[in-house]
């Protein structure tokens, strides 16, 4: 079966991802594959989880078609979230060895500490499964959280904004939240930070190292193509 491994995928789409992680999930149950935390970006989508409101997508088909926006039924817990360019997301799967709220509290952590590194206090929320951070204008959202578990092995995760398109939040309610501010990275940093280049696959070595401190699991880099195939139109770019 072989250690834990994480993987990045580049940019792909939602869906081939979704069906890709109940894929090693299946084999992770049956014990003939690893815990994977995968890393990527999104095309731009919206997905809606288990309890999402439909009236919180506040754009229309044409207009979402009009900006190359997909929209998708996600198996995640939560409401309406947005995923495109420029915005971390990763789907850790493994089992849970700490419940739910644990297994959430253990992505925050990770991530709280990648965060102070560039210099951003962020706090960890539970009633709103999220990051906050402090900005100018008020406290804002950096990352958010959303997780489905079968038999006590964990899929979907969390998407962390580096440098994505935050006016796209505006044609959601974000998370169910009326009147949520939505920043990022690239918003916040400051002094020798921000001459660092901002990117979600130049971050996402230094986020398995976190998460795998957080999880206590050794994640190894593996080339995506050693991990179950997507199809061929579909292959990360």
């Amino acid at each position: 079966m072989g250690g834990a491994r994480w993987s990045w995928l580049g940019r792909v789409p939602f869906g081939p991802v979704a069906e890709l992680q109940e894929q090693l999930r299946s084999r992770v149950l049956d014990g003939r594959g690893a815990e994977t935390l995968l890393l990527l970006e999104h095309h731009p989508v919206i997905t809606l989880g288990r309890s999402a409101e439909p009236a919180h997508v506040l754009a229309a088909a044409p207009e979402l078609a009009r900006r190359g926006i997909s929209l998708h039924r996600a198996s995640r817990g939560g409401d309406v979230t947005y995923h495109g360019p420029g915005q971390l997301v990763g789907y850790p799967v493994v089992r849970l060895d700490r419940g739910v709220v644990g297994h959430v509290r253990a992505m925050a952590d990770g991530l709280i500490q990648v965060l102070a590194g560039l210099g951003i206090a962020a706090i960890w929320r539970r009633e709103s499964p999220g990051l906050w951070v402090a900005t100018p204008h008020g406290e804002a959202k950096i990352c958010s959280f959303g997780v489905n578990v079968h038999r006590r092995v964990a899929v979907h995760g969390f998407a962390l904004n580096v440098a994505v398109d935050l006016d796209a939040f505006s044609l959601i309610v974000p998370c169910g939240l009326p009147g949520v501010a939505m920043t990022s990275i690239d918003r916040l940093v400051s002094g020798a930070a921000a001459t660092l280049p901002l990117s979600p696959e130049l971050l996402a070595g230094e986020v398995a190292g976190a998460l795998g401190r957080s999880f206590r699991r050794d994640f190894q880099p593996v080339d995506a193509a050693r991990l179950i195939r997507m199809p061929a139109q579909e292959q990360p770019a």
